[in-house]
């Protein structure tokens, strides 16, 4: 049975941040993930996540100026050291909180340009290889141009074949069922396709980035169909509340009841 994290930059929302830890305990989740930790200290996450018994599935490491509309940097040329110093900020965070998995955000460059190219394999092979001195995953995610346009990383097939060619053992593929089914669709095929590739899973329905259950993927399906692959990860609650968090959990009643008769 998936294994889900919810997200606590989009759900709970009517919590403080600090607060939402508790609020996901209370409601049956025992991972959380987010976008990024750091307007607050590591000591800070760590102290709610251990008062919660919650485990950190996954963050993002330093973005550039995301409140600017930066959206990573690592197919940027001229921010490497930036890139650099900002691996070291997330490793700090990394060995606070236990996560695992760590998540580089390319930015927003052309494909097509062969510097920018350069510069992401450049970005994402020194980060593998420092993360992987700490013997954590770096994870790789395709993002849809409805959500974010002129993101540099627009291909799960791409993205798969960077991680192929590169050969870094601790290099894996983020794959959010939303956004593969806005790029690609055939979302069952691909996951069965690149289930070799995967350290993480991302969830959301489809069009409108609600709850599980709401749109138009039999989520269901998919969840059921991540157990028959044999996957044993962590699957992210990325997805926006349509009329409040809690108010909208029914999809999760089920599996948090399953997991609550393992125990």
């Amino acid at each position: 049975m998936p294994r889900f994290a919810a997200n606590l930059t989009l759900m709970f929302t009517e919590h403080a941040f600090l607060d939402r830890f508790a609020a996901a305990a209370d409601a049956g989740f025992d991972a959380v993930e987010f976008l990024f930790p750091y307007e607050h200290p590591p000591e800070a996450i760590a102290e709610r996540l251990a008062r919660h018994g919650l485990t950190q599935a996954l963050f993002n490491l330093p973005p550039g100026d995301f409140a600017a509309g930066e959206r990573g940097i690592a197919a940027l040329p001229e921010r490497f050291d930036e890139l650099t110093a900002g691996v070291e900020t997330g490793l700090r965070y990394a060995e606070a909180t236990g996560v695992a998995r760590l998540h580089l955000m390319a930015g927003l460059a052309d494909p097509r340009d062969p510097r920018a190219r350069d510069a992401y394999r450049r970005a994402v092979t020194w980060t593998a290889e420092r993360l992987a001195e700490r013997g954590l995953d770096l994870v790789l995610e395709p993002i849809n141009a409805r959500n974010m346009p002129g993101y540099f990383l627009d291909d799960f097939g791409a993205a798969a074949a960077l991680i192929r060619e590169l050969e870094l053992p601790n290099l894996k593929l983020q794959f959010d069922l939303y956004h593969c089914q806005i790029l690609h669709g055939d979302v069952t095929m691909r996951l069965r396709a690149l289930m070799p590739l995967i350290g993480h899973v991302q969830t959301a329905s489809v069009p409108d980035r609600h709850e599980p259950g709401t749109g138009e993927m039999n989520d269901a399906f998919l969840f059921a169909e991540l157990d028959r692959l044999g996957y044993a990860g962590f699957v992210g609650c990325e997805y926006i509340p349509a009329a409040g968090t809690v108010e909208g959990l029914g999809w999760f009643a089920p599996y948090r009841a399953a997991r609550g008769d393992a125990r």
